[in-house]
């Protein structure tokens, strides 16, 4: 990038720790200030071509999708103290949250000892009951895929919806920040649906209706996507997975909206 800002011929320092995609003194972002040149000079009016004299348009280079990707995952958003406050307390509340959230586990404990039995304390949380209308909805959405994607529909649209919110946020509204926050709830349903899958065999855990589904034959969604199959005895190994998966995805959302706080600050305090 540049050494010298094309707008307030600020020089850089090789030491200075503001980011090189942008000016340390004016704040002028580079990107931003070579598309808006080049749109400047689309729209003046091209001289007059002689006939016959062959036109040469300028193409503008293409940056590839990786990098256009980076721009939008990593771009912070206009330096505004209001917003980033706000923000920093939302990243401060679901920091929090998502560590007490990571710090459950999907088993059940009685007199301190693990036992494939009852709920698990992550259902506790008023968070469980909204993944709960996603994956009730989710049945409804997949019947006219077949009974499979019926069945699996239910824990499969929990984590659809909060992927897509990320993947809108990020793609349709380049606010990287709610993304973010979208990564850390997909995180969180993959933990929400961890339980489920576990008690697979021991069918201990109470579902909608009334009654554990040891007995409600049928209605346990993941005995029925397992049983008959090798992966039936499986289902703790396969729930310790979708566990480690969201632990995953939210330390991953901590470190993502951690990073465009930061860089958001820097440009605060320029």
């Amino acid at each position: 990038m540049y050494q010298t800002c094309p707008k307030c011929g600020h020089t850089r320092d090789p030491h200075d720790p503001t980011p090189p995609d942008r000016c340390p003194a004016c704040g002028l972002v580079f990107q931003k200030w070579l598309k808006m040149q080049y749109a400047e000079a689309r729209r003046k009016p091209s001289p007059p071509v002689a006939e016959g004299e062959a036109v040469e348009t300028p193409e503008e280079p293409d940056p590839g999708w990786k990098q256009r990707l980076r721009e939008l995952a990593l771009e912070p958003s206009e330096a505004d103290p209001v917003s980033f406050y706000a923000k920093a307390a939302v990243y401060l509340l679901l920091f929090v949250w998502g560590w007490n959230f990571i710090l459950m586990d999907y088993y059940y404990y009685v007199d301190g000892h693990r036992v494939d039995a009852a709920a698990p304390e992550i259902y506790a949380s008023f968070l469980h009951n909204a993944n709960l209308a996603f994956h009730e909805a989710g049945h409804v959405l997949f019947q006219p895929f077949g009974r499979f994607m019926t069945v699996l529909g239910g824990s499969l649209l929990q984590i659809m919806v909060p992927f897509g919110l990320m993947l809108w946020f990020l793609l349709r509204e380049h606010n990287a920040f709610a993304a973010s926050v979208g990564l850390w709830w997909t995180g969180q349903n993959f933990m929400d649906v961890a339980p489920y899958i576990n008690d697979a065999r021991a069918g201990q855990i109470p579902l909608i209706g009334g009654g554990p589904g040891v007995d409600r034959p049928g209605m346990h969604d993941w005995a029925n996507l397992l049983r008959g199959t090798s992966w039936y005895t499986r289902d703790h190994e396969l729930a310790a997975l979708a566990d480690w998966i969201g632990v995953l995805l939210m330390l991953a959302a901590f470190a993502w909206g951690g990073y465009l706080l930061y860089r958001e600050y820097r440009l605060l305090r320029a």
